[in-house]
C-alpha cells in the first residue's frame, strides 16, 4: 500500500532512541523528510545521521527541550526554515523514569508529577500549539501523540494521569482542528522492546512474567511488541489514508487479554 507520504515533512520529538527513532525510520522509509528533536544533542545527531543514511531522505537534528516553550517555538521555526514547511507532528518526548517503578501514593511526589506533566502533557500542548497554524494554513496535517496503555491501567499514579491527559488533549485538538483538514490521534503502546529498555525487560523476565524472548501471557499476541511495529501504526496515522480516524486512541500493545474496549 502506498501511504502517500512521499515528500511530506515531519517533526518527531523524543526521536533520539526507542519508539521515536523507530517512528523516524518508518516515516523516512515512506519518503518523508524529517526534523528530529530531543534533549541529548550528540545522541540526536547520531540518530539523524542513521536515518538519513539508511533511507536517503533529508533529516535534521534540532536539540529541543519540550518542557520550555521558547525551545519548542524555535524547533518549529527551524523546521519551517529547513524543510520549507511542516505536515506531520509526532509527539513522543517524555520522562521515562517518571512513575517508575510504580511507587504507591505515599511515595508519589509533587516534583515527579509536575516534571512529567510538564514534558509530556504540556510539552505536547506546546508543540501542537506551535505547529497547528502551519497545518491549518495549508489545509492538511497530522498530529500523532504517543501516550501509553498506562491510561487504562493503575500501575502508576503519575503515568495513568499523564496518559489520560494526553488522550484528552488529543480529542480537544481533533475537534478544533478537524474542520481545517488536520487529524489528531493518540497511540497507546504497551511494554515495547527498544534498544533502551533491554535491562527492564530482563528484570521482567526474571519475575516469570516473560521469558528472555519476550513471550508472555500478558498480551493477546503472546509476546512483547517491537518498537518498529508501533512505528508502523504511526506511519499509517500520519498518512492521508488515515482520514477517517481522528480524536481516537489506538492501542498498540499487542492486546490486553480479557478486557473489552468499545
Amino acid at each position: 500500500m502506498d501511504l502517500g507520504l512521499t515528500d511530506r515533512r515531519a517533526i518527531v520529538t523524543g526521536a533520539s532512541q526507542g519508539i521515536g527513532l523507530a517512528v523516524a525510520h518508518a516515516l523516512a522509509a515512506e519518503g518523508v523528510d524529517l526534523v528530529l528533536a530531543a534533549r541529548s544533542a550528540d545522541r540526536l545527531r547520531r540518530a539523524a545521521d542513521e536515518v538519513a543514511q539508511r533511507h536517503g531522505r533529508v533529516v535534521h537534528a534540532v536539540p529541543t527541550d519540550t518542557g520550555v516553550d521558547e525551545s519548542v517555538r524555535a524547533l518549529v521555526d527551524e523546521t519551517v526554515a529547513r524543510l520549507g514547511g511542516v505536515d506531520i507532528l509526532v509527539n513522543n518526548a517524555s520522562n521515562q523514569t517518571a512513575g517508575y517503578p510504580f511507587p504507591p501514593l505515599a511515595d508519589t511526589t509533587d516534583e515527579a508529577f509536575w516534571a512529567d506533566v510538564n514534558v509530556k502533557v504540556v510539552g505536547y500542548l506546546r508543540t501542537s500549539r506551535a505547529v497547528a497554524p502551519h497545518l491549518v494554513a495549508q489545509g492538511w496535517g497530522r498530529i500523532i501523540n504517543i501516550s501509553g496503555l498506562g491510561a487504562r491501567q493503575t500501575h502508576s499514579i503519575v503515568r495513568t494521569i499523564r496518559n489520560v491527559s494526553v488522550a484528552a488533549l488529543t480529542k480537544n485538538l481533533a475537534d478544533e482542528l478537524g474542520p481545517h483538514g488536520v487529524n489528531v490521534t493518540v497511540v497507546h503502546p504497551g511494554p515495547t522492546r527498544t534498544e533502551t529498555n533491554a535491562a527492564l525487560l530482563a528484570a521482567v523476565a526474571a519475575t516469570g512474567a516473560t521469558d528472555q524472548a519476550g513471550r508472555t501471557t500478558a498480551t493477546s499476541i503472546g509476546r512483547i511488541v517491537e518498537a518498529h511495529e508501533v512505528a508502523d501504526v504511526v506511519a499509517f496515522l500520519a498518512s492521508p489514508r488515515s482520514v477517517s480516524i481522528t480524536g481516537d486512541a489506538i492501542a498498540a500493545g499487542g492486546g490486553l487479554p480479557g478486557a473489552v474496549y468499545y
